[in-house]
């Protein structure tokens, strides 16, 4: 069963690919669903600059937003993290749980 994490971001190919040691793994890229001579059949998709890509909390990159499938990036380095930071404006967001004060019908 795929796992979704807690946070991601859609980010453009084009930009990715701006990082020096990018590669794309392409045997795990998503296949789409087409019609051809009338049957329909599921082929792999073609990566196209203006198309997005799923940064991931732990740092990979998927075709989808689950964190575990059709992983196309997995080269986690210092320097692949310094990229998303200051190149790709990845910050994972911290959520902040509210304080609730006991109220007078609680005592």
């Amino acid at each position: 069963m795929a796992t979704m994490g807690k946070y991601c971001k859609a980010c453009l190919i084009k930009n990715l690919r701006q990082f020096k040691q990018w590669n794309e793994n392409l045997e795990n890229i998503r296949e789409e669903k087409q019609e051809i001579d009338g049957k329909e059949v599921e082929i792999k998709r073609v990566l196209a600059d203006d198309d997005f890509l799923y940064l991931q909390e732990n740092y990979l990159v998927t075709d989808g937003i689950y964190k575990d499938e059709n992983i196309i990036f997995d080269n986690v380095t210092p320097e692949w993290k310094e990229f998303c930071q200051n190149d790709l404006q990845f910050e994972i967001p911290v959520y902040k749980t509210p304080q609730v004060s006991e109220s007078s019908s609680d005592k």
